[in-house]
């Protein structure tokens, strides 16, 4: 059985915690945080292609939402819906279990580097035709993340 990405995302920083203070002691806070941002980035360009690459087709918007119970297992996301059709898929996340698992852990500052910044980057990694728009998340402050993919031809 495998673990929630709401249960990796936690071990994980747990672990970038150790090593951001060290980087940050050693080069200052801001390089620590451009390191550790382009190191995040780079992991999920990795898993995107992975998960496209698990499409038989290819990948699609259709594939690309069906990946979605994988963030949202052990409900660490609620989210509703507000467009699905065939080149856009939007939704707002209501509660994010991620910002709360990272504030818990004295990581709110580097919530945004270790999870939400990831998205876009995931986009380019998975299909460089789907673009991702958000306005604002949770992790920043406001009260719903809104996110807007468009699967460009």
């Amino acid at each position: 059985m495998s673990i929630s990405i709401l249960e990796q995302r936690r071990i994980e920083a747990a672990f970038a915690k150790g090593i951001y203070a060290e980087m940050a002691a050693e080069l200052g806070a801001e390089r620590a945080k451009a390191i550790l941002t382009r190191a995040v980035e780079k992991l999920a360009k990795e898993a995107a292609a992975s998960m496209a690459a698990e499409s038989p087709t290819g990948p699609s918007l259709e594939h690309f939402i069906s990946l979605q119970p994988r963030w949202t297992k052990d409900d660490a996301l609620e989210i509703e819906v507000v467009q699905q059709d065939g080149r856009a898929y939007g939704f707002n996340v209501k509660r994010c279990r991620y910002a709360e698992t990272y504030k818990g852990m004295a990581l709110g500052e580097l919530g945004a580097v270790l999870s939400c910044n990831r998205d876009g980057a995931f986009c380019e990694g998975y299909d460089p035709k789907l673009k991702l728009t958000r306005t604002q998340t949770i992790m920043g402050g406001a009260p719903h993340c809104d996110f807007r993919y468009v699967y460009e031809e």
